[in-house]
């Protein structure tokens, strides 16, 4: 029989305990870790991108053979939204049961040190219950879940040490600050509620504050047309807060840097930039409210007023040009004109708009009977126009959808101007 020293004993239950967290990675999990890096534009971010995806298949994995009664929602996770992992080095948004959790992935744990985004622990939209380290040894295909840190331990421990957020917008934790077993977090998911590790809410009025910065955003964003350029670089953490907090902004600066501008395309990204800080900063009217006959305040001060029911006495689904015509998105822009000819002078806008409803039918529109609108007088350089909104529930049961008509006219009997569009 050998006697093994104490030391050599430890070693080797250390080394046991290492090959017992050890997660193999499956050839499905790096297929889709080298797809979804690859949408990345920034190369440093696209390699932390293929680390994440490793990350979070190998989490799933060891949640799956440990815990079969915790389901891991992946539906809503960052590395599913390429204009979010592009901007946010881990694997945020990410579910066990009623659980948010964030996963932080690293190449190696020889230094003492946790690099973890500051938008997932400032950005009440990120942060999460507990955030749980997995160390990837890409070059061995395995995983290692490490250790976790709940929100609560985290923001103590912040506070504590009067520990500030890095120039890059990353904070360095502690590797010590880590449970190192993380069976615990399995307890701590299967028998803790959620209210019990309390997350901060939403921020109010962020339409006002992205409103105080849009002209600052609008000249600063471009500068991030360099796929190299990181926003720390170029935005304040506010500023870079307000486009972290807003998917449209997110998605533009994507698209930005995963397309090459040309010199002359600037001026047409620009103009795209300003739309949507107009959109995010505006106030929207509630076009739900007008199927119940009812305008909300804003319609209201814009002097919008309801159409009459019977404008919608035509039955029949929605067409155009032989296809389902829908809104699914506040992003959907449509250009178009509706000229008002052929509709008799000194008819009420309800009889004026059921003319233009014929008009729709010949082209191949119908609206139904439930449908719901409102109109608006406008005066453009002279030309007396109205716009008239129409909206109706879509029919499915399982999708809540609606549909969106705007129809731009002129008085009757006088034409739009020439080139003249509607653009929303």
């Amino acid at each position: 029989m050998i006697n093994f020293p104490n030391h050599n004993t430890q070693m080797l239950i250390d080394f046991e305990a290492l090959l017992t967290e050890s997660i193999e990675l499956s050839p499905e999990t790096i297929d889709e870790a080298v797809k979804i890096s690859t949408q990345i534009p920034n190369e440093q971010l696209q390699w932390q991108t293929y680390l994440n995806v490793l990350a979070l298949g190998g989490f799933e994995e060891w949640l799956g053979t440990r815990a079969t009664n915790l389901t891991l929602d992946r539906e809503d996770c960052s590395v599913n939204e390429p204009a979010t992992a592009n901007a946010i080095a881990a694997v945020c948004n990410l579910k066990v049961n009623e659980f948010k959790l964030c996963l932080i992935a690293t190449g190696s744990l020889t230094d003492e040190e946790v690099t973890v985004p500051r938008a997932v622990v400032d950005l009440p939209e990120f942060v999460a219950h507990f955030y749980v380290l997995v160390e990837v040894q890409e070059e061995q295909d395995t995983a290692v879940v490490y250790g976790f840190l709940s929100y609560n331990q985290l923001v103590e421990r912040l506070s504590r040490v009067n520990l500030e957020a890095e120039e890059d917008w990353t904070y360095q934790l502690p590797l010590s600050w880590f449970e190192s077993n993380p069976n615990h977090l399995l307890l701590n998911l299967r028998c803790l509620e959620p209210t019990a590790i309390p997350l901060p809410t939403m921020v109010p009025n962020r339409q006002m504050a992205l409103s105080q910065m849009r002209s600052e955003l609008e000249a600063l964003l471009p500068q991030l047309q360099s796929r190299d350029r990181h926003p720390w670089q170029v935005l304040t953490w506010e500023q870079g807060a307000a486009v972290l907090n807003s998917p449209e902004l997110l998605n533009w600066l994507y698209q930005l840097q995963s397309q090459n501008v040309e010199p002359q395309s600037i001026v047409s990204v620009q103009n795209h930039l300003a739309d949507i800080l107009q959109l995010l900063t505006q106030p929207a009217l509630n076009a739900r409210r007008w199927l119940s006959n009812q305008l909300d305040e804003l319609a209201e001060e814009l002097s919008w007023v309801l159409l009459p029911t019977p404008s919608f006495e035509m039955r029949g689904e929605m067409r155009l040009l032989g296809e389902e015509f829908q809104v699914p998105t506040p992003s959907f822009a449509m250009r178009g004109e509706m000229r008002s000819e052929g509709i008799p002078l000194g008819l009420s806008p309800g009889e004026e708009f059921q003319g233009i409803v014929e008009q729709l039918k010949q082209q191949g529109v119908e609206i139904p009977v439930q449908a719901r609108g409102a109109y608006r007088h406008l005066n453009l350089a002279g030309t007396s126009l109205q716009v008239y909104a129409v909206t109706w529930p879509m029919q499915s049961e399982s999708i809540d959808e609606w549909t969106l008509l705007l129809v731009l006219g002129g008085s009757p009997g006088i034409s739009l101007p020439p080139g003249l569009q509607l653009r929303v």
